[in-house]
This record gives structure tokens, C-alpha cells and sequence, in this order.
């Protein structure tokens, strides 16, 4: 521990405010994507993360320095998240609200519809060691997210302390007030688990890098599908196994032909849209404004792009209540330019 790092502390711990935000503003947005892998929300790890620096305010007066004050802070924040699986009421399922749109029969209903993104903005790079299993972008993809919700909660703080932020097992069994053997076996029920849940990203199936001109060719070819509702070239981005869910209604629809009937209908309805990019989760995303009758489009939703090689395997829409998350507005006025401008190729 530094010098100016133990000063902060006995500041702190003589109820220096001040010294206390000095010493945790370092880990705040970290613990804040950490409470999110846990809980799949947004605000419900908000919630966590204000509960776990309360109780680390009016707890840092017993920190003894036995362990780094980032890895007193991650046991504290684990905890309350753990906490929060257990007890927090999850949002309920939501019925079909698209005006004028008739789904068609979903494939299946989805288990996670209380899942959120997080904008990249909030997204930070955590130390990781050198026996960590999940790349950082991999670690908060939206698939990933939504695997680790399906798993019981101690398997799930045991995987993401193991294998996203690479604490050893003695130091997560001390976290989790439990022995290394416990540690140990839920560590490989939840591997097992993730391993069955989680697509395969092995070979030309793998993602283009984030920000790569690869990626954003395939996103902007997207925009100008969907923008132009050509349901022939839109498909045609799609893998045969992709996936489309909107959280937090419960339709799912798998395969090519699944995607394809529930594009047709939002088309066919006459529903017309701008996008406008972001990201999410380290993944494309835009922001979608429906045309009006009027100069004005409306904010729907926000779609998150999943990529395997040059296609399109999953697409998620979330409720219109995220824009703002992302720096995006209610509604714009129209027309807007086209992304990527007018080539259709």
C-alpha cells in the first residue's frame, strides 16, 4: 500500500469524507460493470453499487488492510449483488405493445426479460491476471450478460470472480465467507453451464474487432437494410442460427426464417426508421426513430447488434427508455441523412 493510499485511509476511517471518495472514485465505474454482470441491469446495479459504497463508508473504519482495499470493495459489492439475486423482485414480462404490428408465433419465450444494456461509455478496463478465461469484450457481451443470469447466484459470483476478474480461489472462498472446495465445484457446474448457453466464436464465426472497419462496414450495411425495409438484403445478414429478442417482452425468434416472418411483419405494417449509431455492451447498436406523420421521429427502441464473422447472429431490441442511457434523444427531426450514405451494397 502507498503512502498517500494508507494517508486516505486513516482519513477515512476518522470520518473524512472527502479522503473516502478519493479512495474509492478509482473502482467506482469498475464495481459498477461488476454489479451489472451480476444482476443484468443497469439499474438494479446502480442500486448495488450505491448500496455497496454506503456500506464500505460505514465500514472503513474495521478495514484492516489484511487485503487490497479494490478486493475489500469487490467482497462488499459481490454481496449486495448476491443480495439482490435473492431477494429483488425482477421486472415482469411485458405483452406485445407494437402498434399495428401482429407478431408472429415467437419460437420460443425468453427467460431474461429483465436483462439491460450498458453503454460503452460506462465500460471500463478492470486489471485482470494472468489466468482470467474471458477476454474483457467477451466478458460483457450481451450474450455473456444474459448466460450468467440463467446460472444460481453463487455460481455466478464465483465464475465472474474466477474467471473475469481473476481472484484466486482461497481469495474468493474469504469473499464469499465459504471454503475453497465450495469455490471449486461451483466454479465447474457454472463453466459447464456457460459453456452450453454460450455461442461458439471459434474460427470464421469470430466477431470482427470492435471498431475495426469490419465491423463497422457490416453494422452500417445493416442501417441501410433496415432503414430502406429491404427484408431480402436484411436477411441475407443473417446467420441461419441468429437470434432476435426484445427484452423485456418475452418473444424470441430463432433461425433465419423465424427472423425473416417477424421482419416481414414490422415492414409490412408500414413501419419505417432512421438509426442512428451508438454502441452497447461492446457491441454496434443504433438507436431507433420511428417515421411519424409528422417532421418528427419518434424514439422506439435500441437495437444491439451481435456479429459472427460477416453476418448478423442476434439482434436485440430494447424499450426506448434506454436512449437517453446513451446520449440519444427522445425524438429527432426528419429526414435524416442515410448511414454510410447511399450505397446499398
Amino acid at each position: 500500500m502507498s503512502a498517500i493510499a494508507a494517508e486516505l485511509i486513516s482519513r477515512a476511517q476518522a470520518g473524512d469524507d472527502d479522503a473516502f471518495r478519493e479512495l474509492v472514485e478509482p473502482h467506482r465505474r469498475e464495481l459498477q460493470v461488476h454489479c451489472y454482470r451480476m444482476l443484468g441491469s443497469l439499474h438494479d446495479a446502480e442500486d448495488a453499487l450505491q448500496d455497496t459504497l454506503l456500506a464500505a463508508w460505514q465500514g472503513i473504519a474495521s478495514f484492516e488492510g489484511r487485503s487490497s482495499l479494490r478486493t475489500w470493495l469487490y467482497r462488499i459489492a459481490t454481496n449486495r449483488c448476491l443480495n439482490a439475486r435473492r431477494t429483488a423482485a425482477r421486472q415482469p414480462a411485458k405483452s406485445w405493445d407494437i402498434p399495428k404490428v401482429d407478431p408472429p408465433e415467437s419460437t420460443r419465450l425468453g427467460e431474461v426479460v429483465w436483462l439491460e444494456p450498458i453503454p460503452d461509455t460506462l465500460i471500463t478496463t478492470a486489471p485482470l491476471g494472468p489466468e482470467a478465461r474471458y477476454e474483457q469484450s467477451e466478458s460483457i457481451s450481451l450474450a455473456f450478460v444474459t448466460a450468467l443470469q440463467l446460472l444460481p447466484p453463487r455460481q455466478v459470483a464465483v465464475l465472474v470472480l474466477r474467471d473475469v476478474l481473476d481472484y484466486h480461489a482461497d481469495e474468493v472462498a474469504e469473499m464469499l465467507d465459504t471454503t475453497v472446495a465450495s469455490v471449486t465445484s461451483a466454479l465447474k457446474r457454472a463453466r459447464a453451464t456457460l459453456h452450453e448457453r454460450l455461442p461458439s466464436t471459434a474460427g470464421d464465426e469470430s466477431p470482427p474487432s470492435p471498431g475495426s472497419p469490419a465491423e463497422a462496414a457490416l453494422a452500417a450495411r445493416f442501417a441501410r437494410t433496415y432503414e430502406s425495409a429491404d427484408l431480402e438484403a436484411l436477411v441475407a445478414l443473417l446467420t441461419d442460427d441468429v437470434f432476435i429478442s426484445m427484452p423485456p417482452m418475452p418473444f424470441e425468434y430463432e433461425g433465419r426464417e423465424a427472423a425473416a416472418r417477424f421482419f416481414a411483419a414490422i415492414f409490412g405494417a408500414g413501419r419505417r426508421f432512421d438509426l442512428v449509431p451508438t454502441r452497447a455492451n461492446g457491441q454496434p447498436a443504433f438507436g431507433a426513430y420511428l417515421h411519424g406523420p409528422v417532421e418528427t421521429h419518434h424514439g422506439v427502441g435500441l437495437f444491439v447488434l451481435t456479429l459472427a464473422g460477416d453476418r448478423i447472429s442476434a439482434l436485440t431490441r430494447f424499450e426506448n427508455s434506454v436512449l437517453p442511457w446513451f446520449g440519444l434523444p427522445r425524438s429527432l427531426p426528419g429526414p435524416l441523412p442515410r448511414i454510410g450514405g447511399s450505397d446499398t451494397s
